[in-house]
């Protein structure tokens, strides 16, 4: 039987893997284990009982061969993970999930925040779990997921696709969503003090949209500002690891692994829009004056309804409805 990460007669220490934190443990039988918390941390039969509660999902994936390496079984362990995190400790309010639409090419495009990747598991739970037509989001993301050992299987296993251009076109031309935060890695790096105000999007996506004739979902969400408050980034520590950015929060880096990694029991809520369609012809992708001002109307009505979403909160941790 292989030693667990916290086993009681054994003994724990950490090292680094590239950049990317993982546990050596030596198990009774003087065998070396390394666990990691990207490791699966759900039953094998996880495949088997999201199939039982949906169905639908897992027939739209099942035996399909991709490209960018997406696994319905790994997806399915974590589905338990993030469904938790959506139901039960973050009670996540998704309004307007409906307004994704059930068939065709889509792009959502919203602020990003969390310094994890948790606003995005989020919404993919909404998407699978809430929406008539359950279909996944192929989220676009940085370089660095794919650099470090452990973390690339992981990310690519539960469908993120390494963000360029080439990519997020061949996804439209599959008919996915794909997801897409316009802030980048400054969006999900801010610190505590730049919560919820919105870095300059980058008119990518509109671009993208207006080439491939596909609608764009706007989206806010509350929440995720707040989950692992950044007190500050070390850029000193960021260069010297290879890491995007590189937070000062309440957990990290000062409490062990996994401490280290729990959030706050943060209310969350996302406000799903209608699809926008962009009636431009595909050549006018490259007018950049166009998509700037298409970006800004878009970055500035999900700032402002932010903006209305705290207002409208009764409390950090109690959400909207106050109890």
């Amino acid at each position: 039987m292989p030693a667990q990460p916290f086993w009681p007669d054994g003994q724990v220490s950490a090292q680094e893997i590239g950049s990317f934190p993982v546990l050596r443990t030596w198990n009774s039988g003087g065998h070396v284990d390394y666990w990691s918390p990207f490791q699966a941390i759900t039953p094998k039969n996880a495949l088997e009982s999201l199939n039982k509660r949906n169905p639908d999902f897992c027939k739209l994936y099942a035996d399909i061969e991709d490209e960018f390496g997406f696994k319905l079984e790994t997806w399915a362990r974590w589905e338990r993970y993030f469904r938790f995190l959506y139901e039960e400790y973050f009670k996540v309010q998704a309004q307007g999930v409906e307004n994704i639409p059930s068939e065709g090419p889509v792009i959502i495009a919203g602020n990003h925040s969390g310094l994890l990747p948790i606003d995005g598991g989020l919404l993919s739970i909404a998407m699978c779990n809430s929406h008539p037509n359950p279909r996944r989001v192929r989220f676009l993301a940085t370089d660095w997921f794919f650099q470090v050992p452990g973390l690339q299987e992981w990310a690519m296993e539960t469908g993120l696709v390494r963000a360029t251009k080439d990519n997020a076109i061949k996804l439209l031309d599959k008919n996915e969503i794909v997801g897409i935060y316009p802030e980048g890695i400054r969006g999900v790096g801010k610190t505590f003090r730049e919560r919820y105000r919105l870095h300059d999007f980058h008119p990518g996506f509109v671009q993208l949209a207006i080439q491939t004739q596909t609608p764009i979902v706007p989206i806010a969400t509350v929440g995720g500002d707040e989950i692992f408050p950044n007190f500050a980034n070390s850029k000193t520590m960021a260069q010297f690891l290879k890491m995007p950015f590189f937070p000062l929060t309440l957990s990290f880096p000062w409490m062990p692994i996994p401490l280290m990694f729990v959030p706050l029991p943060v209310r969350w809520l996302l406000k799903i829009h209608p699809p926008i369609k962009l009636d431009y012809p595909p050549e006018r992708a490259n007018d950049r004056k166009l998509a700037l001002k298409i970006t800004r109307e878009i970055q500035h009505q999900i700032q402002r309804d932010l903006n209305e979403l705290l207002r409208e909160r009764k409390s950090v941790f109690s959400g909207w409805d106050g109890d």
